[in-house]
């Protein structure tokens, strides 16, 4: 082995063990290295980035926000720059980053991103400085800056399965009994239960979210339930959520992240209507509303002894589970014009969503759910020209799932992705048919689209059959 290619392989041993993401791009953009801390920071895999240029991955950045692409441009390093930005799966991240540039010879051959996570730290100190805001009434009574703004008509979808789960929603909005709402990462959770506050009668009064998995229990505890001054090293007289939310709503995402001893604690309020702060004998009477909301089935999270069943049964009174996208397709259209006017920057010119795209939308299986063709939307319109959404718009992990090594299509080396598309839909199509004999109602079902939808595309199929075998007759005809 040559003394190079030893040196390489230290140095990626080290770079792989470090707690710090490092990001290594070429001169051109294109990233040649990956560790796996910034993958686990920003939600992504080696296989979706090596090889593929920076704005590609993350498309809602330009040349001038992104550090690496500056740091190319400039030569000059960057120091502790935060920075936000969102993935692919609509995951909101902020880094601490420090970007360098690699030189050889004065030359700049690529550049070096080192990021530190800082998401759940910048989280929580927003939020003290929400909650401080509203302790000491910098805020009028009845102002939403950071609380719930969305409502039932913010929920997008004409499925059977949303126009049910908004009735029961507002009906349990009446009250103020226990809701947990439960789905996969994307599905908009929080939208149902901000919508259920905001109809509630609880409306004016403080409204505050609380992700169960983004602190430790201990530190989790003294800002549920509050602390007196030395109930603990550094404690100060502090009320906690609970009573800051009273006569609202407390919204605790990710329940089944809560350690199981501070569950116990949380039931015994839920059951009492009082909280004690840390380190108090005082017991504090709260008229405080609890939300909650977890990524998979609580059931399951029980018996996997994430969440304690007297809490499941406690916080279960009224269940509301989001179904994912893939379960909605028809919703897709709707969705899909939604955000179009909620990110297109040109309210003069008219955007359309090409006949490709709109297939690709109905056959991928949106790992992240709304929020995912949301951000495809947003990336979509920032790097497309003209104003037709093409299947080169959209981000690489939809692309890539198309592609003929993954075996998601019938591909045929002279097949463009339209054509490969079509051929899917038309096999997909005709198996549902066989196996409901025939009953396009039940197609339908099966193929999670409107029965209008189906209709329609079995015209558009006859169509093209027809068009084929006029031009079959045609040819027969000349040859002879």
């Amino acid at each position: 082995m040559k003394e190079i290619d030893i040196i390489k392989a230290q140095l990626e041993l080290l770079l792989s063990h470090v707690e710090e993401g490092i990001h290594i791009v070429d001169d051109a953009g294109i990233t040649v290295y990956y560790n796996d801390a910034v993958a686990k920071i920003e939600g992504l895999t080696r296989e979706e980035v090596v090889g593929r240029h920076i704005l590609e991955i993350f498309p809602s950045l330009d040349e001038e926000e992104s550090t690496l692409l500056k740091v190319l441009r400039t030569g000059e390093p960057i120091y502790d720059k935060e920075q936000t930005f969102t993935n692919y799966k609509g995951k909101r991240i902020t880094t601490i980053n420090t970007t360098l540039p690699i030189k050889v010879d004065g030359k700049i051959i690529g550049a070096m991103e080192i990021s530190k996570d800082i998401t759940s730290v910048k989280d929580l100190s927003e939020r003290i400085n929400d909650l401080q805001a509203i302790l000491y009434g910098r805020k009028k009574p009845g102002e939403k800056k950071t609380g719930a703004v969305f409502t039932f008509d913010d929920i997008i979808g004409e499925s059977r399965e949303i126009k049910e789960l908004k009735a029961l929603a507002r009906k349990a909005a009446r009250s103020s009994i226990p809701v947990l709402v439960w789905g996969e990462t994307g599905t908009g959770k929080e939208l149902f239960v901000q919508a259920i506050h905001n109809e509630s009668p609880r409306k004016n009064k403080p409204f505050i979210p609380q992700n169960c998995a983004a602190l430790p229990g201990t530190l989790l505890e003294g800002i549920l339930f509050g602390t007196i001054k030395g109930g603990f090293t550094g404690a100060e007289d502090r009320p906690g959520l609970f009573e800051l939310a009273d006569g609202g709503t407390l919204f605790l995402d990710e329940i089944n992240s809560m350690p199981l001893e501070l569950q116990a604690k949380l039931l015994r309020v839920l059951q009492e209507g009082t909280v004690r702060r840390i380190g108090d004998t005082k017991v504090r009477y709260v008229d405080t509303r609890v939300i909650t909301a977890c990524s998979e089935d609580p059931v399951e999270a029980v018996e996997k002894k994430k969440l304690r069943e007297d809490l499941f049964y406690r916080i279960n009174v009224v269940s509301l589970k989001i179904p994912p996208l893939r379960e909605r397709k028809e919703d897709i259209p709707i969705l899909v014009d939604y955000f179009i006017k909620k990110y297109n920057p040109n309210t003069e010119t008219d955007i359309k969503v090409s006949q490709a795209v709109m297939d690709i939308f109905y056959e991928y299986p949106w790992p992240g759910n709304v929020r995912e063709l949301e951000h495809a939307i947003e990336g979509a319109l920032v790097i497309m020209e003209g104003d037709t959404i093409l299947p080169v718009h959209l981000p690489v992990q939809i692309k890539s799932y198309f592609s003929p090594a993954k075996g998601n299509i019938i591909y045929q080396e002279s097949m463009n992705l339209q054509e490969a598309l079509e051929r899917v839909e038309m096999d997909l199509i005709k198996k549902a048919i066989e196996k409901t004999s025939g009953n396009i109602s039940r197609a339908a079902r099966m193929l999670g689209i409107p029965r209008q939808t189906l209709q329609y595309k079995l015209r558009k199929i006859n169509e093209s059959k027809k068009i084929k075998r006029l031009k079959e007759e045609k040819e027969i005809e000349n040859s002879s």
